[in-house]
């Protein structure tokens, strides 16, 4: 037994001077301890946790009907987002309750990473032999799809979680079957990316529009193309999803009271899109007995519709139930005339934002058009041009319009006017009072601003957008003012202002002056610019070429 016990001491001691010696009476030393860590997280709220743990993953938090592209974040990686999120779920078993919370609500199966890693993943991912090298690489958006397939259709705690599922173009294209496994158990599904071919009833995809309608009856979003005329005209009759709140139309050939009867069978449809239906008039705005009503819509667009003119509108707006309700309105190449807008105005008195986009072959005949007004517009897109016209002419017809326009802002017709776009460059003069005589009493000019204006204009609807604010005139600045964003330069003074400036060079800024043209700002600390008169010129080639080769 000694013996034994002589052995273990011997095994003990062997690394003796490598031992870990723990110094008891040390102050420092801290004493080893099995008992578990404090976890301060323990006494928050499930709900507080959830909402510490979304900031990990921001995008799912991202409830919007639109597609992955459409979706997209600046300055992150969100594959590697949600793979932080995920780790976060090995934590604790609270922490898994939160984080497939808000993991699966929101799944966005992204092509690459947006990040260094994607560096190091692509070249795993090839398929290399021994005699091919650079093998081809593996659709990992597709294994993703798989993956997240076979996960909610065995457990169906996760299914029944998911609410939004975006993917990449070329995935939803190629994965139909695998999409339409994976939506037939996601009962709470409110947007899906779809493919291009489910839109015009295309063969390829009838399982997947089948398994749309039985098994996700809480969808959102919906749209039609030409080719789904049939199964337009059955939704009437079905109602498939009666929570569908944005519906969009494009090139369908379908008779008016088709449509009607179609928008009405939507009780929650608040957003619709009309885009090159030829076949509808104003006939849809008309209220009869024996027939169904135009639902009330919050947002309405119309695109390509010439048959829609704005006496129709007016029938519409007649109703209680439509005008309170509507508040964005987008008129692009209607029956509805420039000159005729007042008249829509004067009958939506919660509208908040207008858009129109109209080709005029002649100016606007000005005396007889009655001014624009709306006390609750805040955003106006008037978006107005005309054909190319020859360079003598003075001006063109649509110049016409923006004079209209402005005059009717400074009479005060639009109070809460923040935004402002226009296809003209000479809007920003239009807009500013003219200036007051120079011994005039001292009160503040009238105008019809009461505050600042964002105007945006540009030449052409090719170019990008041009800010210009405009203030109200004010006690001290009694004409107002117009300020644009036009970048900073700095150069050389001597070399480029004139001699004038000084013997010694500067840097000058040019800024914008509000009307087009630029405006040199001198240096506040040298002296005052002097004369041309007795100036003598000197040409120092050296000098020059020295400072231009630095």
């Amino acid at each position: 037994m000694k013996f034994l016990q002589h052995m273990r001491s011997k095994s003990r001691l062997k690394n003796g001077d490598e031992a870990l010696v723990y110094d008891y009476s040390a102050p420092t030393a801290r004493l080893p301890s099995n008992r578990p860590a404090r976890d301060l997280t323990a006494r928050l709220p499930l709900k507080l946790l959830t909402e510490l743990l979304s900031h990990i993953c921001p995008h799912v938090l991202d409830d919007n009907y639109m597609s992955l592209e459409e979706s997209m974040r600046d300055g992150g990686c969100m594959l590697c987002d949600m793979r932080h999120l995920a780790q976060c779920a090995l934590v604790s078993r609270r922490f898994l309750v939160a984080t497939q919370t808000i993991l699966y609500h929101n799944v966005r199966i992204d092509p690459v990473h947006y990040c260094e890693r994607e560096v190091n993943l692509a070249e795993k991912r090839k398929r290399k032999s021994f005699f091919e090298r650079n093998g081809e690489p593996v659709d990992a958006p597709k294994q993703r799809v798989e993956q997240f397939s076979r996960t909610v259709r065995d457990n169906q705690s996760l299914a029944i979680q998911v609410e939004f599922l975006k993917m990449p173009y070329m995935t939803r294209e190629t994965c139909i079957a695998d999409l339409a496994r994976t939506v037939s158990v996601l009962p709470n599904l409110k947007y899906v990316d779809l493919p291009d071919g489910i839109y015009s009833d295309d063969r390829s995809c009838t399982t997947l529009e089948q398994e749309l309608e039985a098994r996700c009856p809480d969808l959102r979003k919906a749209k039609y193309v030409h080719g789904a005329e049939r199964s337009f005209a059955l939704l009437s009759q079905s109602r498939p999803w009666q929570n569908l709140e944005i519906l969009e139309l494009a090139r369908l050939q379908v008779e008016p009271k088709t449509l009607v009867s179609v928008l009405a069978s939507f009780p929650a449809l608040h957003e619709l899109r009309l885009e090159d239906l030829p076949m509808i008039d104003d006939s849809i705005f008309q209220q009869n007995p024996s027939t169904l009503a135009f639902p009330p819509i919050t947002k309405l667009v119309l695109q390509s519709t010439p048959r829609l003119t704005a006496g129709g509108f007016e029938a519409y707006l007649s109703r209680p139930e439509t005008r309170e309700v509507l508040t964005h309105l987008a008129l692009l190449d209607t029956g509805v005339l420039p000159c005729e807008l007042y008249r829509i105005l004067a009958t939506s008195p919660y509208l908040k934002s207008l858009r129109i986009n109209h080709t005029v072959q002649r100016a606007l005949p000005a005396p007889t058009v009655p001014p624009v007004a709306s006390r609750s517009l805040e955003t106006f897109h008037f978006e107005i041009e005309s054909p190319s016209t020859s360079p003598h002419d003075l001006q063109p017809p649509s110049e016409s319009y923006y004079q209209y326009l402005s005059s009717s802002i400074l009479a005060g017709s639009f109070p809460s006017l923040i935004s402002l776009y226009a296809l003209s460059t000479s809007l920003p003069t239009l807009l500013l009072p003219p200036p007051a005589a120079p011994f005039a009493n001292s009160q503040t000019p009238s105008s019809g601003l009461r505050q600042p204006l964002m105007l945006y204009t540009k030449s052409i609807p090719e170019h990008d957008w041009y800010l210009t604010v405009i203030s109200p005139p004010t006690s001290i600045n009694r004409r107002g003012s117009a300020t644009a964003t036009r970048p900073i330069s700095f150069y050389n003074g001597s070399t480029q202002l004139g001699p004038q400036w000084g013997d010694k060079a500067r840097n000058s800024v040019i800024v914008g002056n509000g009307f087009g043209g630029f405006l040199a700002v001198p240096s506040e600390d040298g002296p005052r610019p002097s004369s041309s008169g007795g100036h003598k010129h000197k040409h120092s080639w050296s000098k020059s070429s020295k400072g231009w080769m630095g």
